[in-house]
């Protein structure tokens, strides 16, 4: 008994002098904090990885906020910021995977993996003398191997069709531009379209460079598509408001509670200042898209034609840690020159309503009817210039709504797209035929009016959709998805063999978006 009685007196006794060192302090909310952290630093049972149990308290105080404000890893940030940027440091090609090998689909133009002789077509299987193709290497491992500092050398290994033996290149890393420039060309004699998937830092320039060509051609209407387009740089947006607007017009300002009131006015130099204008947009345009396209039609310059865009009127502020790591956190609100508010409603701290809202709207048949489409009279705002109605509530609202038309993409298309069954087939059938089509279309425009997607190429992909258990409904469905299918088919053919500008060119004609803003201008 005595035995039993000094044990319990000894835990208790090693409990209090536990105790007595850590005495946690809770003056502040930050003390309380790190003194969690050091006793569990300290005294917790097993070991921890302190550098991830700080990063998890981190995005826990950040999800009970807004849904924009984030941490990012130093290698989560790079990777955010590299498409912004408007460059990275690697070889310089277009690649996709087939059947686990690295097959490229364009060198960049002047890049240094063009430079050295590689061409569209080439496998390449092995960096460094270490093999990357046949081993399930994941495409990360690949990436990082391809990837490095500018005026480092990686060497090659190249299988290419005709030869009979691997080719050998080095190749020298360099800056490799990353265009948010899709498309642009005359859709319509004197309609010019500029396609935009971003708002990165070479955004601007690349615009102006492809409208003041198709300015010199003749261009008297021009359409902006940001469909898709998740936003970018404030700044960027503010520059592509400008040249649109006149002198001391509002493009967009930006309030806080620590942030004061700024105001982004145009200074009349724009070179856009008369063209007539229209916007695209739908449910996933968001951020500096929004800026862009509710300035102009806040100062009545454009027309927005589409769906009401995402509605993230978030301004976040990069708070950068000395590893590389950051915090994006919100800092203030977008609003549009009539004082409309972008963001769309949101409850602090729960995401998962916020990120089913798109599924929301599908389900209330907002995407589909305008009917279904109710706004309150608080949310009525007026045009600057023609006392227009626009409507506030999150995201902006389009002048002209065109539904989404949820028979066209058939369920059974959507299957063959989750299954990533279409692009390896599509690959597989350039891979061979390169060569073939090149001889025979000398210029993307023969094979736009001339080029039919040969029944061959949809029967493997329907042989394979048998395969791993996928058939339509039944043979009305198969019609829907083939008219749907073969001009996506076209569409991917022709940008392996020109670029994505030629892609858009052949699917814009089946864009209901598209093609109501082509109507409005004729």
């Amino acid at each position: 008994m005595k035995k039993y009685l000094f044990l319990i007196i000894f835990l208790l006794s090693a409990s209090s002098v536990v105790k007595a060192q850590f005495v946690l302090s809770s003056k502040t909310p930050v003390t309380k904090f790190r003194g969690a952290e050091e006793a569990i630093k300290n005294l917790y049972v097993d070991e921890v990885d302190e550098e991830k149990l700080i990063e998890d308290a981190i995005r826990g105080m950040l999800e009970k906020l807004d849904p924009h404000s984030s941490y990012s890893t130093a290698k989560e940030a790079k990777a955010l910021t590299e498409p912004l940027n408007g460059n990275f440091e690697g070889i310089g090609v277009q690649f996709n995977m087939v059947d686990d090998t690295l097959l490229v689909i364009q060198p960049v133009v002047n890049g240094p993996s063009e430079k050295v002789g590689i061409i569209a077509g080439d496998r390449i299987v092995t960096v460094n003398d270490t093999a990357i193709a046949g081993v399930k290497m994941g495409r990360d491992d690949i990436m990082k191997r391809l990837r490095g500092p500018k005026g480092t050398k990686v060497r090659l290994g190249i299988v290419r069709r005709g030869e009979s033996k691997p080719l050998s290149f080095v190749v020298t890393r360099d800056k490799i531009p990353v265009h948010s420039l899709q498309a642009s060309y005359f859709i319509r004699p004197g309609i010019g379209y500029v396609r935009l998937d971003n708002f990165s830092a070479t955004t601007y320039e690349e615009f102006m460079t492809a409208v003041e060509k198709l300015q010199r051609q003749g261009m008297t209407s021009l359409i902006i598509d940001l469909q898709d387009n998740g936003g970018g740089y404030l700044q960027t947006a503010v520059q592509l408001a400008n040249e649109f607007l006149d002198d001391n017009d509002l493009i967009v300002y930006t309030e806080g509670r620590n942030t004061p009131k700024r105001m982004y006015r145009a200074d009349g130099h724009g070179q856009l200042r008369n063209i007539k204008t229209i916007v695209l947009m739908n449910e996933l345009s968001a951020s500096a898209s929004e800026i862009l396209a509710g300035a102009l039609q806040d100062q009545d310059r454009g027309t927005i034609v589409g769906r009401r865009s995402f509605g993230k009127g978030l301004v976040q502020r990069p708070l950068e840690f000395a590893d590389g790591s950051l915090i994006r956190l919100t800092v203030a609100h977008y609003f549009t020159p009539t004082g409309r508010c972008i963001q769309k409603p949101y409850k602090k701290g729960e995401l998962k309503d916020y990120e089913m809202d798109l599924e929301q709207r599908l389900k209330h048949g907002e995407l589909t009817n305008r009917d279904s489409i109710h706004f309150a009279d608080s949310l009525k705002y007026q045009t600057l210039r023609l006392h227009r109605t626009v409507y506030g509530g999150g995201g902006i609202m389009p002048d002209e709504f065109v539904p989404l038309d949820t028979t066209k993409y058939t369920r059974f298309h959507r299957r063959l797209s989750a299954k990533n069954i279409i692009v390896p087939a599509n690959l597989k059938y350039i891979d061979k035929e390169r060569k073939p089509l090149k001889r025979k279309y000398r210029s993307f425009e023969d094979f736009r009016d001339q080029f039919e997607v040969p029944d061959q190429l949809t029967e493997e992909i329907l042989a394979e959709a048998k395969k791993q258990g996928l058939e339509p409904k039944d043979d009305d469905e198969l019609q829907r998805t083939m008219a749907y299918l073969k001009p996506q088919l076209k569409a991917l053919i022709a940008r392996d063999l020109w670029d994505m500008s030629e892609y858009y060119q052949i699917m814009n004609e089946y864009n209901d978006i598209v093609i109501k803003a082509v109507e409005m201008i004729k």
